[in-house]
């Protein structure tokens, strides 16, 4: 290469040896074929395990001597009900706070069942039953045991449901692909954005970076690095996508459409982009601050924070509280959103106009990240010996 190259040309050329290298490497292979058999045995136990837990009901005063009857019934249908007696205010308290799945109001011979969203489908057969039922009791004592007045109660005998919020569809599944999602996502940005680094400090001990950037410019050799890089991590969360959505309508694990998994799967490919690229610009610079692969954990530990905070946080909240008010602030925190956002897609809590917000806001934080690890990059990347402060880097010139 002399100096009448491209730009452009050095930065392909460097994406083209980063290409070359990763795909040929044993963690590339081993890594891709383990993401494989994460998705699709979760797709697998996800179609054989299915059940849930016991299904907690309330009952007013009123409707309490529905409470066993409907426990016998759940019992015969398959499902487990758990029942308490609650004042209806507070029953609706806690159906709004998900500690109840549903609330029996009314009296024995006329009650309605209140649900924050929806019924699942195996406490709706339960009082379904328990509905036809006490409808056949009544008849049976008012008219004597009539087979036709018997037989055209039960048969016209409904669940009287009321929701307080509009009900989302396919909640089960979404919940299962959010979680799906959030491991993908986190995984591939700490993996790929930690490589970035540990190949920073590798080329930077080796001495390899002092001839390369004889012939190119530091931020072509940053920029090739990472655009390099981010395509294998693209690659492999692209194959892992496919073949989580194949295998899911393959087994017909999940009943929501084709087209909701794809959707998701494409926004998370999106977030995975935005956030690689934030992040591993930010070990790129960081990782040039340091000689030593002993000190790379050290220095991009505040990076990684950044990464595993958000995504703990929304592991363990979204499934149960899909609205939960702090995770929805959280997901508008540009260096957060990639770990979150793509989780409050799949579980259709996400409004359009936050999602745009995110995309845009993301996007300006990787373009101030391309300054701030372009001057870090070139001011501490050939110089070796004992750490680089942050401060020095920036500062030089």
């Amino acid at each position: 290469m002399n100096e009448s190259t491209s730009a452009a040309q050095a930065v392909r050329l460097v994406v083209g040896r980063e290409i070359s290298t990763r795909l040929r490497s044993k963690a590339f292979k081993i890594t891709t074929i383990a993401s494989l058999v994460v998705v699709v045995g979760y797709a697998v136990v996800f179609k054989v395990v299915g059940g849930g837990s016991a299904d907690s009901v309330g009952f007013t005063p009123q409707a309490q001597p529905l409470a066993a009857p409907l426990v016998s019934v759940a019992q015969a249908v398959g499902a487990e009900v758990k029942p308490s007696t609650v004042d209806q205010d507070t029953g609706e308290r806690r159906l709004r706070d998900g500690k109840l799945d549903a609330l029996v109001t009314g009296t024995p011979d006329r009650f309605q069942v209140v649900v924050k969203q929806d019924l699942s489908s195996d406490l709706r057969d339960a009082f379904s039953v328990l509905a036809r039922q006490v409808a056949l009791d009544n008849e049976v004592s008012r008219l004597g045991g009539d087979p036709a007045a018997v037989s055209s109660a039960v048969n016209a005998a409904t669940v009287d449901v009321r929701s307080l919020e509009p009900a989302r569809q396919h909640q089960g599944a979404r919940i299962a692909l959010a979680i799906i999602v959030g491991i993908l996502v986190y995984i591939a940005i700490l993996l790929y954005g930690q490589m970035v680094a540990q190949g920073v400090v590798e080329e930077k001990a080796s001495r390899i970076v002092e001839i390369l950037l004889t012939t190119i410019r530091p931020w072509q050799l940053m920029l090739g690095k990472v655009v390099g890089i981010g395509l294998i991590g693209l690659l492999q969360l692209v194959l892992t996508a496919v073949a989580g959505v194949v295998a899911g309508v393959a087994l017909d694990a999940f009943d929501f459409p084709t087209s909701v998994a794809t959707g998701v799967a494409i926004w998370a490919v999106v977030w995975f982009l935005l956030g690689y690229l934030a992040y591993a610009l930010l070990f790129a610079a960081l990782g040039a601050l340091v000689s030593r692969q002993e000190d790379v954990g050290g220095v991009t530990a505040p990076a990684t924070m950044a990464i595993v905070l958000p995504y703990v946080l929304a592991i363990s909240i979204l499934p149960s509280d899909p609205d939960n008010g702090f995770m929805e602030v959280l997901s508008l925190i540009p260096f957060f959103s990639p770990m979150i956002m793509p989780m409050r897609i799949a579980l259709d809590v996400a409004p359009t106009w936050q999602v745009v917000i995110t995309v845009v806001l993301t996007g300006l934080l990787v373009a101030g990240l391309v300054w701030f690890a372009g001057r870090v990059y070139r001011n501490a990347v050939l110089r070796m010996g004992s750490r680089v402060r942050l401060t020095e880097a920036l500062s030089s010139r």
